[in-house]
């Protein structure tokens, strides 16, 4: 199993650079996974790596990027069998 992380995060997340801002700390940590915005204004994000580096980019999904504004975040721990090897944006 691979140490996975999923989250939903709301707020003013759609439409100020979230989804690049957020793939450039996963590349950062070297995580791999991805992330996409939700039709209900939310995005999600799923990531893989070491759990340290995973409570990191929580952290950092909860402060939220330069021009969002995080109002709620919530993640759980995912046990995948499947393993990404990058860290892509989805539409």
């Amino acid at each position: 199993m691979v140490n996975s992380l999923h989250c939903l995060i709301s707020g003013k997340v759609q439409g100020v650079n979230f989804r690049s801002w957020t793939k450039s700390q996963a590349d950062n940590l070297g995580l791999k996974g991805w992330v996409r915005n939700l039709d209900d204004g939310r995005v999600e994000v799923v990531a893989q790596g070491q759990e340290e580096k995973l409570e990191t980019l929580k952290g950092r999904l909860a402060q939220g990027s330069a021009f969002s504004r995080v109002e709620d975040i919530q993640c759980q721990w995912l046990d995948y069998e499947k393993e990404y090897t990058g860290f892509e944006l989805r539409l």
